[in-house]
């Protein structure tokens, strides 16, 4: 039997006018301390972005999730974020914010396979 290790999750949103509160969901940022795995999966519907907003560009959008992706894998690029410990970088990610981009409350879970964890939220939340 395969070891069961916890994780934490939270599901990014694009929140296009912060004061109305609503969001369509993008991603999925997923972090398990044991296996040391930090990996965000998204995917913008660039039809439903423009349905919710026009004046908010896509490549913008994807420009900044990307940095999020450069954070998760603790890449220089990433600048100072990606260079703290992963616990710090998935805190730092999920961390209660009024920007366009959100991440949800963090959940939990229990997964002998957190990239697969993270691909089955990504198919279940954001596509």
């Amino acid at each position: 039997m395969q070891d069961r290790h916890t994780f934490k999750f939270a599901i990014v949103r694009i929140v296009p006018k912060v004061e109305r509160e609503e969001f369509f969901n993008v991603g999925v940022i997923l972090f398990c301390k044991r296996t040391k795995f930090l990996d965000i999966k998204y995917h913008i519907d660039k039809a439903k972005l423009i349905a919710f907003t026009p004046e908010i560009e896509y490549e913008i959008m994807n420009e900044y999730l990307k940095a999020w992706k450069l954070i998760c894998e603790g890449n220089a690029e990433g600048g100072p974020i990606g260079k703290l410990d992963l616990s710090d970088r998935f805190g730092w990610l999920t961390a209660c914010r009024s920007t366009v981009i959100q991440s949800s409350t963090t959940r939990s879970g229990i997964s002998t396979n957190p990239e697969k964890e993270l691909e089955d939220i990504f198919n279940k939340y954001v596509l």
